[in-house]
């Protein structure tokens, strides 16, 4: 059996006991991954999400990039300035897990830096970035 197989001990869902004919116990069943799914809520009935609200997240807020050789790299100091590939105006990119997911414009909000979302990314661009 592979590592990803899964046998159930017939026992444990309903089948006769023990003590029952050898002959008419049910043999295990092998389940593949994936094959064990939540039923499907009825319609109407609102899905129940809860158990995902605790996975950490990587969100990051792109200002721009550039490339550059090491040697330019080491020459850069105190009050250097990097071009990035950015216009101004252009919207920043917010990813998640480095997917993007949205983009918008920088905002301050009590001292602190923000991002006001102007443009959410459609599921189906999300795939077509996938590509």
């Amino acid at each position: 059996m592979s590592d990803d197989q899964l046998t159930i001990d017939p026992t444990a869902a309903g089948a006769p006991p023990a003590d029952a004919d050898a002959n008419t116990a049910a043999p295990a069943q092998s389940v593949q991954p994936g094959e064990l799914k939540k039923p499907a809520a009825t319609p109407g009935e609102p899905l129940d999400l809860n158990f995902i609200l605790d996975i950490p997240l990587q969100l990051t807020v792109e200002v721009g990039r550039t490339r550059m050789l090491i040697q330019e790299l080491l020459q850069l100091g105190k009050g250097s300035v990097v071009e990035l590939n950015k216009m101004l105006g252009e919207p920043f990119e917010v990813l998640v897990n480095e997917k993007l997911v949205a983009r918008g414009e920088i905002v301050i909000v009590n001292d602190h830096y923000g991002i006001r979302l102007t443009d959410i990314v459609s599921p189906n661009e999300r795939v077509k970035s996938l590509a």
